[in-house]
């Protein structure tokens, strides 16, 4: 019961803070309210509904309308508050960056439930966390983010691999949670401060 009510409030946070990172990116494209509110919730759900579908259950947002009215929110702080959030050149990118952590969290936790082995759950957890953002790219006629240089789906797999190690060496699942949590976003902070990239592809022609 304890490790439901942690999910649940890990799937409200990342909600929220998805949705907010997908209306927007709608906002820059000059969406109107409705298609922000599409965008939020695809880029919020997008990732929990394909991991639940692989899983075999009922995906989250279908048990309670609580998600949507979380994004509705959030679509409502984005177009009353959007002028004071502005200023700070990069806040989209910080929300995003809190909803890939929390939902790579909720990922492995739900996988785990389910009776996953961990090597499951850390790819449940990847997809939890990076799917919604394609699905967004998509959307808004995007290159999805996850194929650019730059680390996004590995700062999850390195998340996930911290909360497999600390969950065998038996760590409470609060403090796995939050160390796995601040792991993803550190890296994924780094890796954009930095310019952190993994190796590119090379065609033939570019040899």
């Amino acid at each position: 019961m304890e490790q439901d009510i942690i999910i649940s409030i890990i799937e409200l946070l990342g909600t929220f803070a998805f949705a907010i990172s997908g209306i927007r990116h709608a906002a820059a494209k000059h969406f109107d309210w409705f298609g922000g509110y599409v965008c939020g919730i695809a880029v919020a759900i997008g990732g929990g509904t394909i991991r639940d579908v692989m899983l075999g259950t009922t995906p989250f947002w279908m048990t309670t309308p609580i998600y949507m009215i979380c994004t509705a929110a959030a679509l409502l702080t984005v177009v009353f508050f959007g002028r004071w959030m502005e200023p700070l050149k990069n806040a989209w990118f910080v929300f995003d960056t809190l909803g890939l952590a929390l939902f790579t969290i909720a990922g492995i936790q739900k996988s785990l439930a389910f009776g996953q082995p961990f090597w499951v759950a850390i790819i449940m957890g990847c997809i939890t966390g990076s799917a919604g953002g394609v699905i967004r790219d998509v959307l808004l006629n995007n290159e999805p983010v996850i194929f650019h240089r730059e680390i996004y789906a590995m700062a999850c797999v390195v998340g996930g691999m911290v909360y497999w190690l600390l969950a065998e060496a038996g760590f409470a699942v609060e403090v796995t949670a939050i160390v796995s949590f601040l792991t993803t976003c550190v890296i994924r902070f780094l890796a954009v401060r930095y310019h952190l990239t993994l190796p590119t592809l090379k065609s033939e022609t570019d040899r």
